[in-house]
């Protein structure tokens, strides 16, 4: 069975295509199942969109709700559409994100850090002129927010957990603890991590989380789930066969998908 958790379109303001478009490229691929999770507007903020280039505004959040159900009925029989959302995690407005989301049918909510310490993760600007001890604290920092996500309740999935390499392929290299922790805390409370093939596309090349941590997942017995983080409709389903076969050699027997927020096991 070949599905994907992670796909945007053109709402948030930085992917391209419709809806429609991806769901074509899946079908075209032979999914069995795509999830449309493109990025929650930014709900604690005053102003209607913030950040265009970033999320969609509050406005279009329940006609994309409404668009994914309306495919998912007309697909149906052809794929399986899954209603997902990728949301920011700010612990600061945990309540506020709730409230909002369980007015939805969500099959699945996927919890991403994008900013730490006020910062966005993909910044290039951030690490320069930084000292060991702050590239430390830096890490530390965001595995925090990662496992406050994880014990927050709010999300099925956890989304791209080391995407912080991505434009500091360095960032991998800094020793600490907290990731160990993190990753013990997240299979405690369940949580699923995705493989998110989209590192290929930045400065750090490769998927996210690396291997080692995968490794380290498998030992906590953390479930795994697959993600594209397609922003163009021709990467969905991007690597799912080389993720798969990776996570057998790690030692995986199975992966995961989400229906009405319950888990449904594939074998891998």
């Amino acid at each position: 069975m070949k599905f994907d958790l992670h796909t945007h379109h053109d709402r948030c303001g930085h992917a391209e295509g419709t809806i429609r478009d991806y769901i074509d490229s899946a079908v075209a691929q032979g999914l069995q199942v795509i999830g449309i999770s493109d990025h929650s507007p930014y709900f604690a903020e005053p102003e209607e969109q913030p950040w265009p280039g970033i999320a969609m505004a509050k406005s279009e959040f329940a006609r994309y709700v409404s668009e994914v159900l309306k495919l998912k009925e007309e697909y149906r029989g052809r794929i399986e559409v899954l209603l997902g959302v990728e949301s920011d995690f700010f612990p600061e407005h945990i309540d506020t994100y709730a409230k909002i989301y369980e007015q939805y049918p969500f099959d699945y909510v996927i919890g991403s850090v994008h900013k730490s310490d006020g910062i966005s993760i993909f910044n290039k600007n951030r690490w320069k002129h930084m000292k060991d001890a702050e590239k430390l604290r830096q890490k530390e920092l965001y595995y925090d927010l990662i496992r406050q996500s994880a014990q927050s309740g709010l999300f099925q999935i956890l989304g791209h957990i080391d995407a912080m390499k991505a434009y500091y392929p360095e960032f991998s290299g800094i020793q600490t603890a907290a990731i160990e922790e993190t990753l013990r805390i997240i299979g405690q409370n369940k949580m699923a991590i995705e493989i998110n093939t989209s590192g290929k596309m930045k400065d750090c090349g490769g998927w996210y989380p690396a291997n080692d941590i995968l490794e380290r997942a498998h030992h906590y017995g953390v479930s795994v789930t697959f993600g594209s983080d397609a922003h163009v409709p021709g990467r969905v389903g991007d690597e799912f066969e080389e993720v798969k076969r990776l996570l057998k050699s790690i030692g995986y027997k199975e992966w995961v998908f989400f229906r009405q927020k319950q888990r449904i096991a594939v074998e891998l």
